[in-house]
């Protein structure tokens, strides 16, 4: 039999179907259990980790005893999982944990296909396949059900809401609180690598020993580039050009890079465009527009004052200004200055 299964205490994280025809488990990274096959599939290599670190964690609280072993797929040569897998003479359970299944050799897409078959007693055998269609015959036989396998999806966190709820999970996992808009600042600033903002989430909880303010944020991450950036774009989205300019002036002074100053930008104007005449309450329309529920509320209250035909034409100048920081302008500067101008007079 499989280990103890470990199932996470995090909630409110599912896992996308991976293939419609899957008839297997198919569960959220922060759902992660034993079993005697487990497919870690999908291209976010920091959830898919964490995963597999819950797994592994749980294993060996149930038995310390328990043998760890890797193998690089992409390396493999014959016979090595079978005698990873052989009962052993004490009988103690066994982990084996194979990566770059997406890259495997030959050996191993046949050997791994034949283990299906009759799983090891006391095994677990982890598959982290990143995406892509080498070893397809594989992932279709596990999702099958052969092996007694489940998966576990580890999709890219894109959307502003996947994102936003990752971290309120980190800091309610830990029984803290962190106010809405030193959430939104630390969003703000990790705009990119989910395991940077996992870090500084982690940062925040064994450092800060109260409430997590927004002047806690700022203490901490207040130089980023992100976060200049989005109270630049704060500033003129509110009407406040020189106060804006002035801000985008200081950032640049410290080594601010215009190309995120832009993004910035497109990411207060695209929400503010997609709610553009919504009807609805905030929840509702977060779940239909795949953003999160304070982005809802603010994209409402910087859209007053702004018409269809401003915010269009606010959208297009956004376009062009991320070209010419691109390099399709010998003056960067000025073009993030034209922009921040028209953004502040919404438009016209």
């Amino acid at each position: 039999m499989a280990a103890t299964a470990a199932r996470s205490g995090s909630r409110g994280a599912k896992a996308p179907a991976a293939k419609a025809a899957a008839k297997i488990p198919q569960l959220g990274w922060n759902e992660a259990r034993s079993a005697p096959v487990v497919l870690v599939s999908g291209a976010e290599s920091f959830l898919a980790d964490r995963a597999i670190r819950r797994i592994l964690d749980a294993q060996r609280a149930a038995d310390p005893s328990l043998e760890v072993h890797r193998i690089d797929a992409d390396a493999y040569g014959p016979g090595e999982l079978l005698t990873l897998a052989s009962p052993s003479l004490f009988a103690e359970p066994r982990l084996i944990r194979v990566d770059k299944v997406e890259q495997c050799t030959d050996a191993f897409l046949e050997e791994m296909v034949a283990y299906l078959e009759s799983p090891a007693d006391e095994v677990v055998v982890v598959l982290r396949h990143g995406g892509g269609v080498r070893g397809k015959r594989l992932l279709d036989a596990v999702r099958s059900g052969r092996g007694g396998g489940i998966e576990i999806v580890c999709a890219e966190l894109k959307k502003d809401d996947e994102r936003h709820a990752f971290a309120v999970a980190e800091f309610r996992d830990a029984g803290r609180r962190i106010q809405p808009g030193a959430l939104r600042s630390l969003l703000s600033a990790f705009t990119g690598d989910l395991a940077e903002l996992a870090a500084a989430c982690q940062q925040l909880l064994a450092d800060a020993s109260e409430e997590i303010s927004e002047a806690t944020v700022e203490r901490y991450y207040g130089g980023r580039v992100e976060t200049n950036a989005f109270k630049v774009a704060d500033a003129a989205v509110a009407g406040r050009s020189g106060e804006a300019l002035i801000l985008l002036r200081h950032a640049l002074a410290s080594g601010a890079d215009p190309v995120p100053m832009v993004a910035a930008f497109a990411m207060k104007l695209r929400v503010m465009a997609k709610l553009w005449g919504a009807h609805g309450n905030g929840g509702e329309l977060a779940r239909r527009f795949g953003v999160a529920p304070w982005q809802v509320d603010r994209a409402r209250r910087d859209s007053q004052g702004w018409s269809e035909e401003g915010l269009g034409r606010a959208v297009q100048c956004i376009a062009t200004t991320d070209a010419a920081v691109k390099g399709a302008s010998r003056d960067a500067v000025y073009a993030l200055e034209r922009m921040i101008v028209l953004v502040a007079r919404r438009g016209h």
